[in-house]
């Protein structure tokens, strides 16, 4: 028997159609009744995971792979070299910092141990900027998980703290100043936020100028938004520090307004709206004297960079190729890019007007990041692979020269050896949906074997053959791992995009089913050794498929999904995803999203597979009451023996910053899960 969750009588009337919502009492997570339901749902879990004989040998390899050492990828800022490090036993990594390079790599010194924000390492370092004069060193916190940043500074040759903070941030760096006196943030003012479960919006985004050594209730208010919920603001510096450059996006749409507030000392001035309407994607790249360098889509649905006047006329400086343009950033002697040729990134170099191509000679399934700047020759690049989370290089962007940076990772560690691998690029015939297949390279691939299917399909995001800490942990059990490209996301531009959302978004739901199949057809899997996972809007996606499909997956694994359609849009930072949802006061697109909402697709007395969704009890981005509501409905309407459980964490959010620890013990759980579920014995 599950744990009861109470049913309550709630319903409306929406378009015409009655909705029932017996489950709403779960949105309040403060409320007495939920904590006990969470409660009694994290110990019923327990149990049932408690008695799989996999999950000992899962907790143990999983342990080892987070305590691997590594180190993420390096920037130089304002002189000074940064890098990210973790000696394999720290629950958050530590930032180094040294005024070479030689430097950094020799080990540099610690000027930040986040692990000493809180006790048991949930807080995390968001972001970090530094003063063009090369003294304060800005950085965001993010508590327990959650988007709200907490800005504070250091002195960065000393170490020291300044006493100087900032609060109410979110999703943004600190944006300095060329004089170095202030920072530009975008601010969320609590006194904007309505009160209530069903209204925790996130508030209207105000960009303001922070002045050093002044309390924040003097910042400068430099714009504040309409009265619209679903903008957000990103701001940066023009490399020749004559504009502040402000992008203005409507939620999660690509298509961006374009402001340029020019410098007056320690003040903006009035902007110059170069592109004042949401028409396509326009991103500030860098000056190439007096014209603005762009990266945009518009006429070009794969992307091309382009040089353009306060006027934005455009004219190519490279233009649309084979490959999807995912990134355009400034060298010392011109451009560098990142584009996205099936799936698989390329880094090429450019000159300044666009010509002599130059395609660095770098390895990975996916990229971790790239650090680029007009102001110096050094671009550092980071790759991974399914089994390595990170190998940085240095590459110039003068000669084109590539160096691989190992030493930058500590040494010691568990000496956990990831399984060499088979990557093999696959596609389904007729809807030509391809994929990743990938397995231990000394299985005998010739009978079927328990696959785990992972994907995303949203928000013009690529997919890779890229790292995640389960990778390694399931490919060394034996278990086959399938990622797939889904339209939706943003493998092949725009117009794939654009078949993946709305009135299209169906068609991700219906890919990832003929993936599956596929796999059953060509005899890699069958619908018994088949699991499912994705995170957020993959949470979303393994919600729709089990729900549609329920015969094809032994097991499914919905991470922190969106799985509410017709209440998304009332919490947080929902509203902002209405360019790939819609929203569900529109009756057309309400209409869309009642056919696929997974907690209303739902049928009591179905066999649906075994199921384990997961969640963060601090989730301020896909709030936790989607994954309640979702496991309440499917416990109740499971008549198949497969069991249907929720593993809640306590004190972390959507996953950004998740202490080590916690990653390694809930990936444990869900390939214990998955393994149980599909037949995979790690120890044979």
């Amino acid at each position: 028997m599950y744990p009861e969750s109470r049913r309550g009588d709630i319903a409306e009337t929406l378009h015409g159609r009655r909705i029932a919502d017996p489950y709403r009492w779960l949105e309040d997570p403060d409320s007495t009744e939920t904590k006990d339901w969470v409660s009694r749902q994290n110990a019923f879990t327990e149990a049932e995971l408690a008695s799989y004989p996999e999950r000992a040998w899962f907790q143990r390899t999983m342990t080892a792979i987070l305590a691997r050492p590594r180190a993420g990828v390096p920037v130089k800022k304002s002189g000074w070299y940064f890098v990210g490090r973790n000696d394999g036993t720290q629950a958050q990594d530590v930032v180094y910092v040294a005024d070479s390079l030689p430097g950094l790599l020799e080990g540099g010194r610690v000027l930040i141990d986040p692990n000493k924000l809180s006790d048991g390492g949930t807080d995390s370092l968001g972001s970090f900027t530094v003063s063009p004069d090369g003294q304060h060193f800005a950085y965001g916190i993010n508590e327990s998980g959650s988007d709200w940043i907490t800005f504070r500074l250091l002195e960065v040759a000393t170490g020291a703290e300044v006493d100087d903070v900032v609060t109410e941030a979110k999703f943004c760096v600190a944006t300095w100043l060329p004089d170095s006196s202030a920072y530009l943030y975008v601010h969320y003012p609590s006194s904007g936020r309505s009160e209530g479960t069903e209204t925790q919006a996130l508030g209207i985004a105000e960009l303001k100028l922070h002045r050093i050594g002044t309390p924040q209730s003097e910042d400068e208010l430099i714009v504040r938004m309409p009265e619209n919920e679903r903008f957000y603001l990103d701001v940066e510096i023009s490399d020749d520090d004559r504009y502040a450059v402000l992008h203005i996006f409507e939620g999660t749409d690509p298509r961006t307004r374009l402001w340029l507030y020019p410098i007056e000392g320690s003040a903006l001035g009035e902007p110059v709206k170069v592109i004042d309407e949401f028409a396509y994607e326009a991103l500030f790249v860098r000056m190439h004297g007096d014209r603005l360098v762009l990266r945009t889509d518009r006429d070009t649905p794969r992307g091309r960079v382009v040089s353009s006047s306060l006027t934005a006329d455009f004219v190519d400086l490279i233009p649309e190729g084979e490959g999807a343009l995912l990134e355009a950033r400034g060298t010392e002697t011109g451009l560098a890019t990142v584009t996205v040729v099936d799936a698989q990134p390329v880094l090429t170099l450019y000159d300044l007007d666009g010509g002599n191509p130059r395609v660095a000679d770098l390895r990975g399934g996916g990229i971790v990041g790239i650090n680029a700047s007009p102001k110096h020759d050094e671009v550092f690049v980071g790759f991974s692979s399914t089994t390595d989370p990170t190998l940085s290089y240095v590459v110039s962007a003068a000669s084109g020269s590539v160096r691989a940076l190992p030493e930058l990772v500590p040494s010691g560690g568990t000496g956990f050896t990831s399984p060499e691998v088979t990557v093999t690029r696959r596609i389904e015939p007729g809807r030509e949906v391809p994929y990743f297949v990938i397995s231990r390279a000394d299985l005998d691939l010739n009978e079927p074997r328990p696959t785990l299917m992972y994907g995303y399909g949203g928000f013009r995001i690529p997919i890779f053959a890229d790292y995640k800490p389960g990778w390694p942990g399931w490919l060394a059990a034996g278990g086959v791992l399938v990622i797939a490209n889904l339209r939706g996301g943003g493998e092949y531009g725009a117009a794939w995009h654009d078949d993946g959302r709305l009135k299209n978004k169906q068609n991700v739901f219906d890919d990832f089913i003929a993936v599956g199949e596929h796999l059953v057809k060509s005899k890699v899997t069958t619908p018994q050794q088949l699991a499912i996972h994705g995170r957020s809007n993959g949470g979303l996606l393994v919600g729709a498929v089990m729900a549609q499909r329920p015969d094809l997956f032994a097991a499914a694994l919905p991470g922190v999904g969106v799985l509410d359609m017709l209440r998304f849009h009332l919490f947080t930072v929902g509203a902002g995803w209405a360019s790939d949802f819609g929203l569900p006061s529109d009756p057309l697109q309400f209409e869309d999203l009642l056919a696929y909402s997974p907690l209303h697709n739902l049928r009591d007395g179905t066999e649906y597979p075994a199921t384990l969704v997961v969640t963060g009890d601090h989730d301020d981005r896909v709030v936790p009451l989607h994954s309640h509501k979702f496991i309440a409905a499917l416990q109740q309407a499971q008549v198949a023996d497969a069991p249907v459980l929720t593993r809640i964490e306590v004190d972390t959010g959507h996953g950004f910053g998740k202490p080590a620890a916690m990653i390694a013990s809930e990936w444990a759980d869900l390939l214990a899960f998955a393994a149980h579920h599909t037949g995979l014995d790690p120890t044979s």
